[in-house]
C-alpha cells in the first residue's frame, strides 16, 4: 500500500470530497455538508495561499544531520509536532456508505490508532448526533494519553459534562472548537451552539483537571484572553474555511498571536498543511505543533490506521529533510529567519 493507492481507495468511497491531486479548496467550494469551504471557498483557499507566500531559506552548510522532531506535550513525548485534527460526522461530511455510528467508530479507530503508532496524538470530533462524540470517547478509553476529544460550543454545563467524561476516559487534554458557533452541520441536527466568552472559558477550564484547549482563535487579543482565562492551549484555526467566507488564513495571523502568548500556553495551528515543509513554516511563524485535517481524513478512509500512520510518517520525513536543508536542529526552537515573505 502506498499513498496513491490510499487516495484512490478514498476517492472511490467518498462523495463529499473529490480527493483532488492538490487539496486546495477549488473543486469543493460550497460543499457543506462535505469537506469543502463555505460558499466561495475563499477562506479554505486562503489558508494554503498564506502559507505559500512564505519561502524557506536554504542553509545547506549548517551541519544538521539528525534533526530533533520530538516535543513534550501534556505529560507525553511525541515523535513529531504533528497531530491529527478533529473531524466528526463522517457519513454526513465524507458522504461514505454505511451505518453512521459504525462508520464514525471505524474512522476514530483509524485516526487514533494510526496516530499512536506514529508516536503522536489525535483529536477526535463532535457533531449533532450523540454517537459522534461517544465514538471518540470509546477510542480515548483504548488509547489513554493519545486522544484529545473535542466538543462543539454547546451550553457551558454540557461542555463541562463532556469534558469530565473525557478526563475520566484517559484523555491528556480536552478541547472545544468555539469557531463552530455558526456551523451549518449543527443546525441540521437542531443543536444549540453559540459563541463563548472569556468567562465561559474560565468556567470550563476550572471544572476539569486536564488541560483545556480552545480551538478557533484567530486574533492576538482573544489568544491573550484564553491564556488569562486558564486555557492551556489554543488552536489557531479558521475551521478549515467552513464557518465564514472571506477570512484571513492561519499564517496571516499566527505571528501576532505568537507574539502575544508564546510560552503562556501551547499554540497549535492548522489550515493548508499538505507537506512537511508547511509544518516547518508554521513552527517558524510561532506554532508549537500543527494539526492536519483533510489529508488525515482521506488517509483514514482510504487506508485505515496504516494509511494514517503512513501519512504522518511521510510528513515527519519531509519535515526532517526541510530542517536539515534550512539548518534547524530542533522543532522546539525554529527561528523565523528561515522564512522570507515572497
Amino acid at each position: 500500500m502506498n499513498m496513491k493507492e490510499i487516495r484512490d481507495t478514498a476517492r472511490s468511497k467518498m462523495k463529499g470530497c473529490h480527493v483532488c491531486p492538490i487539496c486546495d479548496g477549488k473543486a469543493c467550494a460550497g460543499m457543506i455538508p462535505g469537506f469543502g469551504g463555505l460558499r466561495t471557498g475563499s477562506s479554505f483557499r486562503r489558508n494554503l495561499a498564506s502559507l505559500q507566500e512564505y519561502g524557506l531559506i536554504m542553509r545547506s552548510m549548517s551541519g544538521v544531520e539528525e534533526p530533533d522532531t520530538t516535543i513534550p506535550l501534556f505529560g507525553n513525548t511525541l515523535r513529531m509536532p504533528i497531530l491529527v485534527a478533529p473531524v466528526g460526522g463522517i457519513v454526513l461530511n465524507a458522504q461514505v456508505d454505511g451505518d453512521p455510528a459504525a462508520v464514525e467508530q471505524a474512522y476514530d479507530e483509524a485516526v487514533t490508532q494510526g496516530a499512536m503508532e506514529a508516536g503522536t496524538m489525535a483529536f477526535t470530533g463532535d457533531s449533532g448526533a450523540p454517537y459522534m462524540y461517544a465514538s471518540g470517547i470509546a477510542s480515548c478509553k483504548k488509547r489513554s494519553g493519545y486522544v484529545i476529544p473535542t466538543i462543539k460550543p454547546r451550553e457551558d454545563e454540557k461542555i463541562i459534562e463532556k469534558a469530565v467524561l473525557a478526563e475520566q476516559s484517559g484523555a491528556p487534554a480536552v478541547a472545544s472548537d468555539i469557531d463552530a458557533a455558526t456551523l451549518i452541520n449543527m443546525r441540521i441536527f437542531g443543536q444549540p451552539v453559540g459563541p463563548k466568552s472569556a468567562a465561559s472559558i474560565a468556567k470550563i477550564a476550572a471544572a476539569v483537571q486536564i488541560p483545556f484547549i480552545v480551538k478557533g482563535v484567530m486574533s492576538a487579543d482573544e489568544a491573550a484572553a484564553c491564556a488569562e482565562a486558564g486555557a492551556q492551549g489554543i488552536v489557531v484555526s479558521n475551521h478549515g474555511g467552513r464557518v465564514l467566507d472571506g477570512m484571513v488564513g492561519t499564517a496571516d495571523v499566527l505571528p501576532d498571536i505568537a507574539a502575544a502568548v508564546k510560552g503562556r500556553l501551547t499554540i497549535f495551528a492548522d489550515g493548508g498543511v499538505r507537506h512537511g515543509e508547511d509544518v516547518l513554516k508554521l513552527l517558524a511563524l510561532g506554532a508549537d505543533a500543527v494539526l492536519i485535517g483533510r489529508p488525515a481524513a482521506v488517509a483514514a478512509i482510504g487506508g485505515g490506521a496504516a494509511g494514517v500512520r503512513m501519512l504522518l510518517d511521510t510528513y515527519k520525513r519531509e519535515l526532517c529533510d526541510a530542517m536539515m536543508i534550512t539548518g534547524v536542529r530542533d522543532v522546539k526552537h525554529v527561528p523565523q529567519h528561515i522564512l522570507k515573505k515572497l
